[in-house]
């Protein structure tokens, strides 16, 4: 085969079923959405479309790729049905144009719902089969927090997960890319064997750099040093998706060796039962210890996790309860705190830079958290919107943004969702210095490594929200049951076979 052509799509999405506010078009133009040569552009600043160019480069081959389109958003709620409606729209439309394709590199999330669809991704890729019938190779790649459901597996030749928590798209990316240059030239025929598993868990023991996800992690690992064992991808669902399909899964791909990838996936998903109570333990601590732990500490910055608010997890940044905390506690402390609330920064604008105003903050987005009346002083409004450039993320539309100066506590509000300040250019960006705080809130329950070079200590906050760790107590109404730990479950197999064989 002396050249080959390969399409590309690139779209991600993370549900927050329990976010009522919803992810719109704009919220994927705040970060770009590129097609053709503008995607071809951009390539080397991508992160799991990085990864498949990086792998093209070293492949030797000749390669053609066909972008198709890219296109992300921050983590929220639903899709709206326009979305969705204009991402298979573009889908088929570049697929159709596409003439002929040796494989499609396929890049999605895997815990994307939209208005009236439960499994976007599902829809996404029965779509590419639809159009490319079934001698072209898909390999999917997908964020570990994935939901796999039935739909995604029959579609797929092959399947890679995420290896990290905090991820690693680019190597993502290329794992996959590398793998299709091996289907598209025969020299591997690929095989899916998964497993659902009846369950769920809070984030606070995602990280992949400790047990028990380290334990579960390595084994996939150690599989894969097997040849005929092509990839082990445990996918850990994301806690926040109430879809008909959820609950964790494992996929094996081997190289035609269906009997090694069922025992495989059998195998790994007995693992990740037999941690099931691991994986429940919480370390969050109550929302005024954290906030007292933090203005005590001796030196360098303190993040507070508000694992509640975890915008990267889909909430709507909306949370005040930790800002609460610091002005009843009187915190001495410099801190920082990002909050999303278009309507806020209206009202700062109109004060202007300088005035003294008292209103309220917070609790206008979601139903877990209620307004706090404040009095600050107006520090900054931008004229127009910000445009953050954030490293491997690339840019960032914040919409505008208006920085409050309540006592010792800054806030910065923005109109979208951007980052929140999970990152420090996005402070940087809106002209705030971090140097003479102490306190940072990040709205993440796990992705601290933007502020790790700050950072003394990070102390992970159990507080409420669409992402908190309390499970029992989110309002479920899709989600297949019985599942553990919302049920009492004994065997893995009885709940999770009739999932498996749908």
């Amino acid at each position: 085969m002396d050249r080959i052509r390969i399409g590309l799509i690139c779209i991600s999405q993370e549900t927050n079923d329990f976010n009522p506010v919803p992810t719109t078009l704009d919220d994927f133009a705040a970060y770009g959405i590129l097609e053709g040569g503008a995607l071809m552009r951009a390539a080397s600043a991508e992160r799991s479309v990085g990864g498949y160019f990086d792998a093209v480069a070293a492949s030797g081959l000749a390669v053609e790729t066909v972008p198709i389109i890219r296109a992300n958003a921050v983590a929220g709620g639903r899709i709206t049905r326009e979305a969705f409606d204009f991402f298979a729209s573009r889908i088929a439309a570049g697929l159709r144009a596409a003439g002929r394709l040796d494989g499609l590199a396929l890049q999605l999330h895997g815990a994307c719902a939209a208005d009236g669809e439960d499994d976007v991704e599902g829809a996404q890729i029965a779509l590419c089969r639809e159009i490319l019938g079934p001698g072209v190779p898909i390999v999917l790649a997908l964020d570990h927090h994935a939901n796999i459901t039935a739909r995604i597996v029959r579609h797929a030749d092959a399947i890679v997960g995420h290896r990290t928590q905090p991820h690693l798209p680019r190597e993502t990316g290329r794992i996959a890319a590398e793998l299709l240059f091996r289907v598209v030239r025969r020299e591997v025929a690929p095989v899916v064997a998964w497993r659902k598993i009846p369950m769920l868990s809070h984030q606070e023991q995602f990280l992949t750099d400790r047990p028990p996800m380290k334990t579960w992690f390595d084994r996939a690992r150690a599989m894969e040093a097997d040849p005929r064992v092509l990839q082990a991808s445990p996918f850990p669902m994301q806690p926040w998706l109430d879809v008909s399909e959820g609950g964790w899964a494992v996929t094996v791909t081997t190289d035609g060796d269906r009997v090694l990838a069922e025992r495989l996936a059998d195998e790994l998903a007995d693992l990740a039962w037999s941690l099931r109570a691991e994986f429940q333990r919480q370390t969050a601590v109550a929302v005024d210890e954290a906030v007292r732990r933090a203005d005590a500490a001796p030196r360098g910055m303190v993040c507070l996790s508000d694992t509640g608010d975890t915008v990267f997890g889909g909430a709507a940044g909306d949370s005040n309860v930790i800002l609460e905390a610091m002005l009843r506690l009187g915190i001495r402390s410099r801190a920082v705190i990002p909050l999303i609330s278009p309507a806020t920064v209206a009202r700062l604008a109109a004060a202007g830079e300088g005035a003294e105003v008292t209103l309220p903050v917070g609790g206008d987005q979601t139903a877990f958290f209620r307004p706090l009346t404040v009095t600050g002083r107006v520090r900054r409004v931008s004229p127009g919107p910000v445009k953050a450039v954030l490293g491997e993320l690339g840019q960032v539309d914040m919409g505008r943004v208006a920085v409050l100066d309540v006592g010792s506590v800054t806030l910065l509000v923005t109109e979208r969702r951007g980052v929140a300040g999970n990152m420090p250019d996005a402070y940087a960006a809106c002209g705030v210095d971090l140097a003479p705080y102490k306190i940072a809130v990040l709205k993440t329950a796990s992705n601290f490594q933007y502020f790790a070079p700050l950072t003394a200590e990070v102390i992970r906050v159990d507080s409420p929200g669409p992402g908190q760790s309390d499970l029992h107590r989110l309002p479920w109404r899709r989600q297949p049951r019985p599942v553990y730990p919302l049920d009492p479950l004994a065997d893995r197999r009885r709940a999770a076979e009739p999932a498996r064989q749908a």
